[in-house]
């Protein structure tokens, strides 16, 4: 039986990490508005290029502009308001206050002095009793408006002034969040960029109505595509960031040179895998996002080592492997090997064979111990 056989190599070999991937967009935005309302104009088209906080479309906005109008009249008008009790009505309140403070203590002063002229003249004889007597109710009523003058001071000091200027504030501050809210509204209807990309879905039109929410544009940041890949806690535990990777693209004829990018670090709950990141420079426009790929990651690697074609690799019953070899005698010889890393076309043979041993590397499935075999190449089996 002719067979195809080689002696193992000798030399470095790299892991290679083979899985399937999806390209996705480096950073993306689904824009929506805050309000309901007809377009008014779209600034882009579909595939436009954007750079962030260019504006991309405007709404009707005529109601809330004049609602902000409207709001900014009134929060004047309390600006105004304030300005008056803060810097007029409240100081004179307490300035005509302490006024009739010193009134009402003059009067008491004046009204003292009298009422002790009297009594003085009614002792004496020289006046009648009730005049006395009139004299002394004007003193009392006197202390009474003096008591009246200085509590309302009091309270202006301690407690009105105080609370008219909060409430002055108050009103204030109530009118700003409402001309506030209102300008909000009216930026709400001019759409801005929030990232630099490209536009890749406008699915209105103008005239169209947009609700709050909804997708009025997607804009996709593609100058670097991500290929996320899912690979298990072993294997992701050997890589590390800035590992050199592969990925090959449908159309493209040679593999596309990308890094590690981002290795999570946190299992997947669901499948308990790893995500791991892979960077593809994407400036030139050239791959589209959504396509599906195969990616290749470089991971250990083995400086001096044997290695062996990955097809003279077969498998036991028991889950073992083990190569067929041809001895001296012609025949093949099964011979159990342990195994290391592999990249995809060639595997690491850490025990069980030898740099003089030869190695049979296509036509040894089904081949029994002890089968007379002949070296040579794929073109004689063929014949």
């Amino acid at each position: 039986m002719t067979v195809q056989a080689q002696k193992p190599e000798s030399g470095a070999i790299a892991e290679h990490i083979v899985t399937d991937a999806t390209l996705s967009p480096f950073a993306q935005a689904a824009i929506s508005p805050k309000i309901t309302a007809p377009i008014r104009k779209f600034y882009v088209q579909r595939g436009s290029h954007v750079k962030e906080g260019q504006l991309l479309a405007e709404l009707e906005s005529s109601d809330l502009t004049a609602t902000a109008l409207d709001n900014q009249g009134q929060y004047e008008a309390a600006q105004a308001s304030f300005n008056t009790q803060t810097k007029a009505q409240v100081p004179e309140d307490f300035a005509k206050a302490q006024l009739d403070v010193a009134q009402a203590k003059a009067q008491v002063q004046l009204s003292e002095s009298i009422a002790t002229a009297r009594k003085k003249l009614y002792t004496e004889g020289a006046i009648p009793g009730r005049d006395y007597d009139t004299a002394a109710a004007a003193l009392v009523q006197a202390k009474a408006a003096y008591d009246v003058a200085v509590n309302h001071l009091n309270s202006l000091q301690n407690v009105s002034r105080e609370a008219a200027l909060n409430q002055a504030q108050g009103q204030l501050t109530s009118a700003k969040g409402k001309f506030l809210n209102a300008e909000a509204q009216v930026s709400y209807s001019r759409i801005h960029s929030p990232i630099n990309g490209v536009v890749t879905d406008r699915p209105l039109f103008p005239g169209e109505t947009v609700a709050s929410g909804s997708t009025l544009l997607t804009v996709m940041d593609t100058s670097n595509l991500l290929a996320k890949v899912h690979l298990a806690q072993g294997i992701a535990q050997q890589l590390k960031v800035g590992d050199d990777a592969e990925i090959n693209i449908p159309g493209v004829n040679e593999p596309v040179a990308s890094k590690v990018f981002l290795i999570s670090p946190a299992l997947d709950p669901g499948s308990t895998t790893v995500e791991v990141w892979l960077k593809v420079d994407n400036k030139a426009g050239l791959y589209k996002a959504g396509t599906p790929v195969h990616a290749s990651i470089t991971g250990r690697t083995v400086p001096k080592t044997l290695k062996l074609p990955m097809t003279s690799i077969l498998t036991a019953q028991d889950g073992g492997k083990y190569v067929m070899i041809v001895g001296g005698d012609g025949a093949a010889h099964r011979k159990p090997v342990s195994l290391g890393i592999n990249d995809g076309d060639d595997v690491q043979v850490v025990t069980g064979v030898s740099n003089d041993d030869t190695v049979i590397v296509s036509g040894a499935y089904g081949l029994d111990e002890g089968t007379k075999v002949k070296v040579g190449a794929a073109e004689e089996d063929a014949k």
